[in-house]
């Protein structure tokens, strides 16, 4: 017998879960369509029991000499009386047996679920899901238009943008640090460490060479070393006094630190105004041959490797990943959970802007439709067997009786109304049987 819950509130009727159904416990839709259908059955009933009374009403009169007129009335509640037997059959031998008899071609339903199952996920896939009705039904559906103007207002927007946040924040909460910590260890870290460092080195600064982008470097370097000079004296005449022997005066230490420091001003100030110095001139064809060398000399190679060794082995980079997670987890974190943060204003602004594309843009309006088309187009033909096949696995699973009798709580109260039309039909036609024979003979 099939389990009951009580209905809550007529406004918020909860669904059952697909256990419940398979263990037959029934939704408050159902227990709704359960009290419909025995009212329709109670109809149904009334009216073949209206025709059996008139139908006995009137045998009783003939058989005291009734008048020729009760005849006709015996005669349509005869037929209707018959009508109502063979439709309430042939109702219920589509889910059980009737009066628990084993009547060949009865409880229909019951032998003939799998194949039920089996015709219904046929239809449905050839006259649903078919290619042509999907790309109807999307045309005219026009999705990237509504899309476009749904997703241009600004509160839609900040609604995407919150959803988007809330997603993303699951996604990083539910990654294992130590495997996204792996996982940039082997991508970047040690992806950055596998090759020589050497070669492709010299190749980058032998283009920048070649380009002439080291012109700013040496006029920086230029720059800097005539403002180191410019107050470099005092440096200069400790240096003097320090290495100078003891005998030597002082004022002629003060002369030599003095005449340092103005060649050296000089000499730097040539070196900064003229960029065809001779000691740039130096610099770049000094540049040139170390480019080479770390393309083409093992020596200088194995030194850049030795260099690359020395990096990697310090602590930042060893840690690199861990440190890049762990900051960016931070900042993902305290932006979605921040409605004001700049992440979800970029995200919510991104949105607008691809929204008002969509709306205002018609090619691309066309070219977003024929992308969801033919998207839709490609599940339905390669996956379309395996989605409606979860009507026939569903319909698998029930239970054969379970199966019949909830059909029936979907159909049987229209059903009933065959039975109604049975015993109106059928006392019409014996009315009119019975009055053409009265005719005749």
């Amino acid at each position: 017998m099939a389990h009951r819950v009580n209905v809550p509130d007529a406004g918020q009727r909860p669904r059952a879960s697909f256990a419940e159904k398979l263990a037959g416990v029934d939704s408050p839709a159902d227990e709704e369509r359960r009290r419909a259908l025995r009212r329709m059955k109670a109809v149904a009933l009334s009216f073949l029991i209206g025709a059996s009374m008139v139908f006995l009403v009137c045998t009783w009169a003939q058989s005291h000499g009734a008048a020729p007129w009760v005849g006709y009335v015996r005669a349509a509640a005869e037929a209707g009386m018959v009508g109502a037997l063979a439709d309430w059959f042939a109702v219920t031998a589509l889910f059980k047996h009737p009066l628990g008899l084993p009547i060949p071609h009865t409880a229909i339903i019951k032998r003939k679920k799998d194949q039920l199952g089996e015709g219904l996920s046929t239809f449905v896939r050839e006259n649903f899901l078919s290619p042509e009705n999907v790309e109807t039904k999307l045309r005219d559906a026009d999705v990237a238009s509504r899309t476009g103007k749904w997703l241009a207002e600004p509160v839609n927007a900040e609604r995407v943008a919150a959803e988007a946040s809330t997603a993303l924040r699951v996604l990083v909460e539910m990654l294992r640090d130590e495997d996204v910590q792996q996982v940039l260890d082997r991508m970047i870290v040690k992806r950055i460490a596998e090759p020589q460092w050497g070669p492709p080195i010299g190749r980058v600064l032998s283009s920048l060479l070649e380009e002439g982008r080291q012109e700013a470097l040496l006029q920086l370097l230029a720059d800097r070393a005539f403002q180191w000079s410019l107050g470099a004296g005092e440096v200069i005449e400790r240096v003097i006094e320090r290495d100078s022997p003891t005998w030597s005066p002082r004022w002629v230490d003060h002369v030599v630190g003095d005449r340092i420091h103005r060649e050296l001003m000089d000499f730097t100030d040539k070196v900064r105004r003229n960029p065809d110095h001779e000691l740039r001139r130096s610099a770049t064809k000094f540049l040139f041959e170390f480019a080479d060398d770390l393309q083409k000399d093992e020596a200088t190679i194995q030194k850049a490797e030795n260099v690359k060794e020395q990096i990697m082995a310090r602590d930042e980079v060893a840690r690199a990943a861990e440190t890049a997670w762990t900051t960016a987890k931070r900042i993902i974190l305290e932006s979605v959970e921040d409605p004001s943060s700049t992440l979800r204003a970029r995200i919510a602004d991104t949105v607008v802007r691809i929204g008002e594309s969509l709306r205002d843009n018609t090619d691309l309006r066309v070219k977003a439709d024929n992308w969801i088309v033919r998207g839709a187009q490609h599940l339905v033909s390669q996956y379309g067997a395996e989605i409606t096949t979860i009507i026939t696995d569903t319909i698998e699973r029930w239970d054969a009786d379970e199966a019949s009798r909830r059909i029936e709580l979907h159909v049987g109260r229209d059903l009933q109304f065959i039975r109604i039309n049975g015993t109106v039909v059928g006392s019409l036609a014996g009315l009119v049987i019975y009055t053409i024979a009265q005719l005749l003979f």
